[in-house]
């Protein structure tokens, strides 16, 4: 089964919400208090998932605030260095600073990242500079859960949505929980649902779902069905290790295993996975193939340093896919 988009549109896909800087800690099986060197990289998961894609062949856009210092034009730089159109990106004018993010990795199942997100230039995107002409350009509109934890981004990017709407541009809605970003998962639940609601697709982790409809140790089949009850005709549950499933609104139910590979870290697999799936969507292929490049491409990134930086082509995750399927062929 194939999922159909608009393919008269210039853009592939548009993203909005956070561009930042991640500083990866380059000293591992290290406490971030005895380490003293880190690496720096563009990070955010839209701006990751729009790296990923624009780096497997996609043709894509970014929406949103980037603060007006080295950090900043740094973040432009490299997105309009790896093929991104960066010309609805806002340079920030009230003083905001670029949100920033370190990372400890103490050993491939501990990492954890300590964030800087008071006051971040990306949360006040405002809804006026969201433009429609640019949206209406696109095959896909990608939303990130982290643009709605607050205002003005959290208008902007709902605001984004409905021209979307408005403009038969498929919106692809990729939760991306950080509950340090968020008062109360009651309020993000609220959020999350609202902007849900109104997706054609929704890409996430089974926590990330429970967050989404405020519940602890959801069902796959509820949450279909009441998701399939509106908008939405393509879910993506990802379940770790055991692998992610999609579910279309025909009924049809898609699996894919998670590949085994040597993990260095645990963040970056989100946004891989999220930019090789929309990839292969978008390029043609059937959901079940679109499951194996999203698995495949988080195998890769969690075994490298960076997440923007070690987002792979399509013959990285075409070789990766073709070994475990020799692999499962012996066995």
């Amino acid at each position: 089964m194939k999922y159909e988009f608009n393919n008269d549109r210039e853009f592939d896909v548009i993203a909005i919400g956070r561009a930042c800087i991640d500083l990866n800690a380059v000293e591992y099986n290290r406490p971030m208090e005895e380490t003293m060197t880190f690496s720096k990289y563009v990070g955010g998961s839209p701006a990751n998932i729009a790296i990923g894609s624009s780096k497997l062949g996609l043709k894509a856009g970014f929406i949103g605030k980037l603060a007006d210092d080295q950090h900043g034009r740094f973040i432009k730089s490299y997105m309009q260095g790896v093929g991104i159109d960066v010309s609805n990106m806002v340079v920030d004018t009230e003083g905001h600073k670029t949100g920033l993010a370190f990372t400890e990795i103490l050993s491939p199942d501990e990492c954890s990242i300590l964030m800087y997100r008071e006051d971040v230039a990306d949360l006040y995107l405002a809804p006026n500079e969201v433009n429609e002409d640019y949206i209406k350009q696109a095959k896909v509109l990608l939303i990130s859960g982290t643009a709605l934890a607050k205002s003005p981004s959290r208008e902007a990017t709902i605001k984004a949505v409905n021209l979307a709407k408005k403009n038969n541009v498929k919106v692809v809605f990729e939760l991306d929980y950080r509950p340090y970003t968020w008062k109360s998962k009651e309020e993000t639940a609220v959020y999350y649902a609202l902007v849900a609601e109104q997706s054609d697709v929704v890409i996430g982790t089974r926590d990330e779902y429970d967050v989404m409809e405020n519940i602890v140790d959801g069902k796959n089949e509820d949450t279909i069905n009441y998701l399939f009850s509106h908008q939405a005709d393509l879910l993506v549950i990802k379940h770790g290790v055991e692998g992610s499933y999609a579910y279309a609104k025909s009924g049809e139910v898609f699996k894919a295993q998670a590949y085994k590979t040597q993990v260095l870290k645990t963040f970056g697999a989100g946004d891989s996975y999220a930019s090789a799936f929309l990839y292969a969507l978008i390029s043609g292929k059937e959901i079940e193939t679109a499951l194996k490049y999203g698995s495949a491409s988080a195998s890769i990134v969690v075994s490298k340093h960076s997440s923007s930086e070690a987002m792979p082509n399509v013959e990285e995750i075409e070789a990766l896919i073709a070994k475990n399927e020799k692999i499962e062929a012996r066995s």
